[in-house]
């Protein structure tokens, strides 16, 4: 029951992580920027967040509402981590909070190529959008291996 939770824990902090940086995404853009920034101003990222981050600031200061978006999206990831409490408790009876997050965690991947590809997103940016559904089966497969040796008894 111990890994169970600790490979919860770890799959909720990323969700709630990923869900609250949602929020300052001008700061953290500019913070992006300036790391980048360090290994050259000639690069294809530095262009790449040079320009999400001008736009972010462009955006925030004549349209702040749109900014309500992310702020959605940010609720979003916090509510679905709060869903895996069922799972925390009774992991046995909630196996199927697992799967519903493998599946999402999947969904990741044709949406991040897709959708990307579709808003003009360079596709080594996407590639890295896929890891967050790449890395999020880790630990939603690693409880689900516990879960079972738990159901044998």
């Amino acid at each position: 029951m111990l890994r169970i939770r600790m490979w919860l824990a770890v799959f909720m902090l990323g969700l709630v992580a990923s869900g609250v940086t949602a929020f300052p995404l001008v700061h953290e853009t500019g913070w992006l920027m300036a790391i980048v920034g360090r290994f050259g101003t000639q690069t294809a990222a530095f262009a790449w967040v040079s320009r999400v981050h001008g736009a972010l600031v462009t955006t925030d200061a004549r349209y702040p509402f749109l900014a309500y978006g992310t702020d959605w999206l940010a609720f979003a990831h916090i509510v679905l981590a709060a869903a895996f409490i069922g799972p925390w408790r009774d992991p046995v009876r909630n196996k199927w909070v697992l799967q519903f997050g493998l599946i999402a965690c999947a969904g990741v991947l044709p949406l991040a190529l897709i959708a990307g590809a579709v808003r003009g997103i360079p596709l080594w940016w996407r590639f890295g959008d896929c890891c967050f559904g790449i890395f999020g089966t880790i630990p939603l497969l690693c409880t689900l291996r516990d879960v079972r040796v738990l159901e044998r008894g």
